[in-house]
């Protein structure tokens, strides 16, 4: 489980987040919404080791945050809104280098399966001459490659194809299933978030988001 309590975070004056608690189970897929700026992305961060809270603590299973920041890194796999791989290496190559700062060692033929769980059957092909949905997939197939216990997603759909967008939600919700894996997802797309999340928390205190999945009968808390 991964439990947040009293999670505030400040840059300067300006308070980004205030009294964050929430906690989620292994398999569960949690979307996290809210308007630009309320603070989405800094809770990621926050989630992925990236940067500290001001206040408040945080729990993967008996595991501290403050106290075992290395070993919950081993635990995490993130994907930022921004790709992040190897425009001019092909999927191939972009797999070996990425296994290669990897906590756990994989042979070629599982990074290869592993994107082709995926439906991402590119395996030679350079990165510059994929379509959108394609690099998503190997965004997330590189995060992947360490077989996290939590996978925090950022927007990882955004501007691609209906056809990838469905793809990579089965597939999450196969890890979600299948693995046991925690996944907190952000997006501004709410048929996607009420298509594939078993909850949703949002965040800021525009109600815009609640009031939509409140009317779709998701189940919605804000934060």
């Amino acid at each position: 489980m991964l439990h947040l309590q009293s999670i505030t975070k400040t840059y300067g004056k300006k308070q980004i987040l205030k009294d964050v608690s929430f906690s989620i189970q292994a398999g569960e897929i949690v979307g996290l919404v809210g308007e630009n700026g309320a603070g989405k992305s800094t809770m990621l961060q926050i989630l992925a080791t990236l940067s500290k809270p001001t206040k408040g603590k945080i729990h993967l299973a008996e595991l501290s945050y403050e106290e075992h920041t290395k070993d919950i890194r081993k635990k995490i796999g993130y994907v930022p809104q921004d790709i992040a791989i190897w425009e001019e290496f092909t999927v191939e190559e972009n797999m070996l280098f990425f296994e290669k700062l990897s906590w756990i060692n994989k042979s070629k033929q599982q990074l290869k399966q592993l994107c082709l769980d995926m439906e991402l059957d590119k395996w030679k092909e350079p990165v510059n001459t994929l379509s959108g949905g394609m690099k998503r997939k190997l965004n997330l197939a590189i995060s992947l490659i360490h077989d996290p216990e939590v996978l925090l997603l950022d927007e990882p759909t955004v501007g691609i194809d209906l056809k990838s967008k469905m793809e990579i939600g089965n597939y999450l919700k196969e890890q979600a299933t299948l693995h046991h894996k925690i996944i907190v997802y952000t997006s501004h797309d709410m048929d996607e978030i009420i298509r594939l999340c078993d909850r949703v928390l949002c965040i800021g205190e525009d109600p815009f988001y609640y009031d939509i999945l409140v009317q779709k009968k998701k189940n919605v808390v804000t934060i």
